[in-house]
């Protein structure tokens, strides 16, 4: 059995896109941005798990490149 196809609920206008995107395509990004700036802007709330010594190493130095 064939699919039926929709049809769009107003024509398409030749060169024009019409592009729809659900509420949480822009709201979840965002959300993600304003948490990592918060993170980068209070280091002190970010507690990190002990790790490599090289990787906190490296931590330390881009903190220190920003700072300056």
């Amino acid at each position: 059995m064939p699919a039926r196809t929709h049809t769009l609920p107003r024509p398409v206008t030749p060169g024009s896109v019409d592009v729809r995107l659900p509420w949480w395509a822009l709201v979840l990004p965002a959300l993600a941005f304003v948490a990592l700036l918060a993170l980068i802007l209070n280091p002190a709330d970010a507690h990190a798990t002990t790790g490599d010594p090289a990787v906190t190493h490296l931590v330390e130095r881009v903190q220190q490149i920003a700072g300056h």
